[in-house]
């Protein structure tokens, strides 16, 4: 039996009358009769017995009625369900991130999502750059905030944000009091990088630029997160060039001085599929892209106002 079947028995047992029903359902007497023959013959039971004064529910048609009041009501509610999925409003995102995004604003603008988008769940992965990067190619995950890296064809990146590197520095270090550093002057200071195989491309960057410098660092330590990098520092095991968005984070352990001009950039950046057609993922997308920057600039800014109130 067709749903639209079932809705034609509904308002005739409930009109008992073809032409009030016909005009309700803004159809032909005629074709409504039709229907109905055509849903008794499929059933095999006669749910209506009428002649040319009244129309009555058979005791099947009774026992039929309450049962496709139900059904028509769950259909409706499925029908209602699927829009909200084809419109973004219900579903679930796989959101891979970064350690460091809890500490750009990354919590803030979830809350804030999930404000608008209720009934959508959001499952977070902290992950490292190069995991998510092979968890989004084997659909894993939906969305990956990462630091900058390659990627392949069959993914497509927006800049989060895109932040200068400075120079993080334990508080008691000989320089801390200066107002900028340059690289040569970490010649003979122990660094603390990426390891290689976490961020890649951080790890070769910040060699290429002491290279540039003239030297090459001595890597002390290494570590999987900013977050590590910068406890690190604070406890005086080594230097390191950490974004300028983070550099609100420890400041009672380490300092950070800037670089001079042109000073070596990073970036965020929000990865997904480049055939991504989830309405729910595309609305955390856009949503991510217009929260996410301001935490970093604030950052920056909060930095600024601090390091000249000293």
């Amino acid at each position: 039996m067709e749903l639209r079947q079932l809705r034609y028995f509904v308002a005739v047992a409930e009109e008992l009358h073809f032409g009030r029903a016909a005009k309700r359902l803004h159809i032909s007497q005629p074709a409504l009769s039709f229907d109905i023959r055509k849903l008794e013959q499929r059933m095999g039971v006669q749910l209506f017995q009428r002649n040319n004064k009244s129309v009555r529910l058979t005791q099947c048609g009774a026992a039929l009625l309450g049962k496709c009041r139900n059904l028509l009501h769950s259909a409706a509610d499925i029908q209602q369900m699927l829009q909200r999925y084809a419109e973004g409003k219900q579903g679930l995102i796989r959101l891979g991130f970064i350690n460091s995004m809890l500490y750009r604003g990354l919590p803030q603008a979830l809350q804030q999502f999930s404000r608008h988008y209720p009934d959508v769940a959001i499952a977070l992965q902290e992950m490292g750059t190069q995991e998510q990067i092979q968890a989004l190619e084997r659909r894993q995950i939906d969305l990956a905030c990462v630091n900058d890296a390659h990627y392949p064809a069959s993914i497509a990146g927006d800049v989060l944000a895109a932040e200068p590197l400075c120079c993080c520095l334990p508080r008691q270090h000989p320089c801390a009091a200066q107002p900028a550093i340059t690289l040569p002057m970490l010649q003979e200071q122990p660094f603390i990088l990426f390891a290689p195989e976490v961020s890649p491309y951080y790890h070769h960057q910040i060699l290429a630029q002491c290279a540039a410098a003239g030297f090459y660092p001595h890597i002390q330590h290494q570590a999987r997160t900013w977050l590590s990098i910068i406890r690190m520092v604070g406890m005086g095991l080594g230097v390191a060039l950490v974004p300028q968005g983070l550099q609100h984070l420890a400041t009672e352990q380490v300092c950070y001085l800037p670089l001079p001009a042109p000073m070596p950039s990073t970036r965020l950046m929000l990865l997904h599929q480049q055939d991504e057609a989830e309405s729910c993922v595309q609305l955390l997308r856009a949503a991510l892209l217009a929260a996410l920057p301001t935490p970093a600039e604030a950052a920056v800014e909060r930095f600024a106002v601090d390091r000249h109130s000293h």
